[in-house]
């Protein structure tokens, strides 16, 4: 059961020790209070445990705090939609807004080879006017002796640099607890000239005690990819360990499946998810068509697979695309077979916004004024 509280509630009100206090009175119950900071107002929302199916729906709604009450019977206790429009299905970090309404673009580095090729790709974002990016510092690898990252040691100037260029989001793997402290204290010390949103690679989508981890903090929002070889719902599941833990500002991230059908590409394309997911939760969407596809081919009219790729997921009504660009690709220590030119970033652009323009035309007409 959740219970939602009116906005902006002040926590010292009379009103809100006493619907605690009822909370608290009920045999076998027991409640975890959740934040969510809108734009405009904060709600707090509380969530029952337990059998709630003797409570009484009629007589939590008459606390005077309570704005109203929601039976939950689906699985996502906390991000899931319930049947429930009224709640929100965005947030603000940094300045910038994620939510399932608009479409965000995070095209850079897979991994941070050097400070001038990260320079290169923050000076080409800016000059398009893009905001966020994605930088590669802690890569985990199925080989043990492939390239594992910079880690810790390239932070400071890839903040540095993405400040200087406006860059206000970067999206970074983390691969454990202790990387989101390095991160932390790397942007304390230059000042906070950007932002990071903690990146939960296919790898670790079940590594549970990290995902406990990064839901403790509530500084960065997540995003989470789709596990390998688990289903949907697995992975549902491990977005759901994060906000169990309190941050819910969690995107998910397709980024193809893992399975011998999905040759010639390096995973199946599974971007048909982006409105399913969409209708089973709250969550923003992001697609990963570098990952999906994992090469530069083309088809005869001359589109590579990942502008293909990247216009179903756009269509469909993804919200971000997260992207490989390489100043050198043939010099990238990661992915670099499937990373996108500098050159490309323009047309790249420019057919995503053809893509979106048909996502909203869509949108007008099976939603007709």
């Amino acid at each position: 059961m959740l219970v939602i509280l009116h906005p902006d509630l002040d926590v010292s009100s009379s009103e809100y020790k006493d619907a605690i206090s009822y909370l608290d009175s009920l045999p076998n119950i027991e409640h975890r209070l959740h934040t969510v900071k809108g734009a405009q107002q904060t709600l707090t929302e509380i969530y029952l445990i337990g059998e709630t199916e003797k409570l009484s729906q009629e007589d939590i709604e008459s606390l005077p705090a309570v704005e109203r009450v929601i039976r939950i019977s689906e699985e996502y206790r906390i991000l899931g939609r319930h049947k429930d429009e009224q709640r929100t299905t965005r947030f603000t970090y940094n300045g910038v807004e994620f939510g399932q309404h608009n479409l965000h673009i995070f095209a850079g580095l897979c991994a941070v080879d050097n400070e001038k090729h990260v320079n290169i790709m923050l000076t080409a974002l800016e000059k398009e006017g893009l905001q966020c990016t994605r930088m590669g510092a802690y890569k985990p690898r199925t080989n043990p002796y492939s390239f594992q990252g910079h880690g810790k040691g390239c932070l400071p100037y890839v903040f540095e640099d993405a400040g200087k260029h406006g860059i206000k989001v970067i999206a970074m793997e983390i691969t454990h607890e202790s990387h989101i402290e390095e991160i932390d204290s790397c942007l304390e010390a230059c000042g906070r000239p950007t932002g990071v949103m903690l990146q939960v690679g296919t790898r670790n989508t079940q590594n549970f005690e990290l995902l406990k981890a990064i839901g403790r903090q509530s500084t960065y929002p997540v995003l989470l990819k789709r596990g390998f070889g688990i289903t949907l719902n697995e992975s549902l599941n491990a977005a759901e360990y994060l906000a169990s833990e309190g941050n819910s500002n969690v995107i998910f991230c397709l980024r193809g499946m893992k399975t011998s059908f999905a040759a010639p590409h390096r995973n199946m394309v599974d971007f048909t998810h982006v409105p399913v997911v969409h209708r089973l939760t709250r969550m923003p969407v992001c697609i990963d068509p570098s990952h999906s596809v994992g090469s530069r081919e083309q088809s005869p009219d001359g589109i590579l697979d990942v502008f293909n790729a990247t216009a179903q997921g756009v269509i469909a009504g993804a919200n971000m695309i997260l992207v490989d660009f390489h100043p050198r690709p043939e010099k990238a220590l990661v992915d670099g077979p499937q990373a996108l030119h500098m050159d490309e970033l323009p047309l790249f652009l420019e057919d995503i916004r053809i893509a979106r323009q048909a996502y909203e035309q869509r949108l007008k007409l099976f939603n007709p004024a």
